[in-house]
């Protein structure tokens, strides 16, 4: 007998461990919970992610088995479940958070002083990282060298006979949300997974930064998968052997569209590689800088931002989303993560643990990974890439569609006059919507601010 550990993989299909584990020997599955793991998680991801968890217990009941839920630490409980059911060997998907990394070294020490073997499978990522260099000079560089290596299929659903037939009556919580959710489980994740490759993927990379197409019909112009890939719902395998499927169907245009897609999911690939070299990547500068970046740290500011009050409106608009959705469109959400790194100069750290806070599909690795890319504190090849907000609205939403969606107070203004909100004069902002805010900081001061402080910080001033 075996033990399959469950951990942020809540999904009998396309899971590593779990297959492997059920190869020669019945298993059965097990779910250590502990509070205080949980509660590193916003409450909305929570939320989601023991909805799933609920789906899976279901999911195990009708295979005749079921999910073994205990309270506790897994260095005590596991050791525990291995005794009771007579189990050799427990089996686990590998995770990168240092926090998690040492959970899992606890464990193994507990099980092995208990005479049980341990078993660690690559689950989360397509690459393990430890196939690649510890390091690379940009994406370009990590894409290559990721590309090279061959990507496993998705494994099947395990089968009826492999699970041990137990039954348990002990289940996790579920805690409220402050917002609607998406369905949760595997079928839910796989039926969007299954509209987008029907209905977007053969126009991603021409679509996926038209906000208003987003607005309108967001599951058409981009995958919305992240908030399932970030809590396990959907193996990675899977996702990307149906991308695969359909880039090597696709000709011409579709192709490059389809292939973009693909690009895409290296992304958060390396910001796990990044993770796995660099353990203090969510607290610590990447970059080494041989002057301190002097942050201003205004917290009226933060607040202002956190709001969606800052009188910029693709600013205000994504913050608005977010808020609301517990998600923010990949285009806006560069837009606001320079906007408080740059013209507000309020540590990317703020802004990090922000979106820690309201995503669903908040992601540890790509979170902080992409924070410090936009920072200009992590890998990007440019010394301060600074997003104008007033230019990325004219580019991506020059009708005003997503910023009306969100931002109602501008609803009835013209569109050039919500793009160029932030350099008109008082009285006209006052005049065209008296209840929306004036800009918190002027476009070209912040922006010449930002740059004399990064060049400052980078000795090249």
């Amino acid at each position: 007998m075996h033990l399959f550990w469950h951990r942020r993989d809540p999904r009998t299909r396309d899971n590593a461990g779990l297959a492997a584990a059920t190869r020669n020997e019945r298993v059965v599955p097990v779910l250590p919970y502990e509070t205080d793991l949980l509660g590193t998680m916003g409450s909305r991801q929570r939320a989601l992610y023991l909805r799933h968890v609920k789906a899976l217990q279901r999911r195990y009941r009708e295979l005749g088995s079921d999910l073994v839920v205990r309270s506790g630490p897994p260095s005590e409980v596991l050791p525990e479940l291995a005794d009771e059911y007579d189990a050799e060997t427990v089996f686990y998907n590998d995770h990168y958070r240092a926090a998690r990394r040492n959970r899992e070294r606890r464990a193994e020490r507990a099980l092995a002083q208990a005479g049980v073997e341990t078993d660690s499978r690559t689950d989360l990522l397509l690459v393990d990282p430890e196939r690649l260099e510890p390091s690379h000079p940009n994406h370009s560089q990590f894409h290559n060298d990721w590309e090279d290596v061959p990507k496993r299929p998705p494994n099947d659903e395990v089968s009826a006979d492999a699970l041990a037939e137990v039954s348990d009556r002990k289940t996790v919580p579920e805690p409220d949300a402050d917002i609607d959710l998406p369905e949760a489980g595997y079928e839910a994740a796989r039926e969007r997974l299954d509209s987008f490759l029907e209905e977007g993927i053969a126009s991603y990379n021409d679509t996926r930064d038209d906000l208003a197409r987003a607005a309108e019909a967001p599951t058409a112009a981009v995958s919305r998968m992240s908030p399932y890939i970030s809590t396990g719902a959907i193996g990675i395998r899977e996702v990307w052997g149906a991308a695969t499927d359909a880039y090597n169907q696709a000709r011409g245009g579709e192709r490059r569209n389809v292939g973009k897609y693909r690009y895409e999911l290296s992304w958060r690939e390396q910001n796990y590689h990044l993770l796995y070299y660099n353990p203090d990547l969510p607290v610590s500068n990447y970059k080494s800088f041989p002057h301190e970046i002097a942050w201003r740290n205004d917290e009226e500011a933060l607040e202002a931002w956190k709001r969606g009050e800052t009188g910029y409106p693709l600013v205000d608009a994504g913050m608005r989303q977010l808020n609301t959705e517990g998600y923010i469109h990949n285009r806006p959400r560069q837009v606001v993560a320079s906007f408080l790194t740059k013209h507000l100069l309020v540590d990317w750290r703020a802004g990090a643990n922000y979106f820690r806070k309201q995503l669903l599909d908040h992601d540890y690795a790509s979170n902080f990974g992409n924070w410090q890319w936009i920072a200009s504190t992590g890998t990007d090849s440019v010394d301060v890439r600074i997003f104008d907000p007033v230019s990325q609205a004219s580019k991506y939403d020059d009708d005003g569609t997503f910023v009306r969606e969100y931002v109602p107070e501008l609803r009835d203004v013209p569109a050039s006059k919500i793009v160029d909100w932030p350099t008109l004069s008082n009285g006209e902002r006052e005049r065209l919507a008296p209840e929306y805010p004036h800009p918190i900081v002027d476009r070209n001061n912040g922006y010449e601010r930002a740059q004399r402080v990064f060049e400052e910080a980078l000795g090249k001033r």
